[in-house]
């Protein structure tokens, strides 16, 4: 029983990504971040379980990544479908304004893609390679939640999603390092980008609310280049 129990929590946060996705396509986009939520904290815990109980198994590992690309990967896509689906468009793209929602889902594949390299890639034991998809989903889910009246207020902002949602296709699967917030020790030294980004990342959230997790994902990727420029070597 106690090498399932980590599985257990990983269905768990299966069941939150799939009901993220109902809740997304029926319209619900606050119920649908507050899922996603939920299935990253079940994500959070299955690891640090597995460790605890000194438990690991390959079927363990694929559980994980399929339950990771349903809440981080389908459930983002689903809330961008939605949102897609309901935004008005310049006059010369209206003929398949029903057809373009469903580009959203290019995110999910890519999703997935993102998963099967960080099963092969052991370069990503301490940090990581490409942009992680729970920061992936949660940049998706509260823009749309914080943001939804901004989007829906030209129709040249669905041409601004559909670009950004290709840019962010594109982090998930590139070389570009993204440090990790895991702590060796508690100290200030060698901990400062993280300390730095986690006081930010605070502030955001409570003078942009929701809209803050958009901008503090995006302040993540933009530290962790900065970090990348500055490694030696670098130019």
């Amino acid at each position: 029983m106690k090498k399932n129990i980590p599985n257990i929590i990983t269905c768990c946060n299966l069941i939150s990504g799939c009901i993220a996705v109902v809740c997304a396509l029926s319209g619900s986009a606050l119920m649908a971040l507050c899922w996603i939520v939920i299935g990253a904290a079940f994500d959070f815990c299955d690891g640090l379980t597995a460790r605890i109980l000194g438990v690991s198994s390959p079927i363990g590992k694929e559980l994980d990544s399929l339950a990771d690309d349903i809440t981080f990967g389908v459930a983002p896509s689903a809330m961008l479908f939605y949102e897609l689906s309901v935004m008005d468009y310049p006059s010369m793209l209206e003929p398949i304004r029903d057809i373009i929602p469903y580009s959203a889902f290019i995110m999910a594949a890519f999703s997935a893609l993102r998963l099967a390299k960080f099963n092969l890639d052991e370069r990503q034991s301490v940090s990581f390679i490409g942009l992680p998809t729970p920061a992936n989903a949660l940049f998706w889910a509260s823009l749309i939640v914080g943001s939804s009246r901004f989007l829906e207020s030209s129709s040249h902002m669905s041409l601004v999603m559909i670009a950004l949602m290709l840019c962010f296709c594109y982090l998930l699967v590139s070389e570009i390092p993204m440090f990790a917030l895991k702590f060796k020790h508690w100290g200030w030294k060698g901990n400062e980008v993280k300390y730095i980004f986690i006081i930010s990342s605070a502030i955001l959230l409570v003078v942009f609310r929701i809209r803050g997790i958009a901008l503090a994902i995006a302040w993540y990727i933009v530290l962790s280049s900065i970090m990348n420029c500055k490694k030696p070597g670098k130019q």
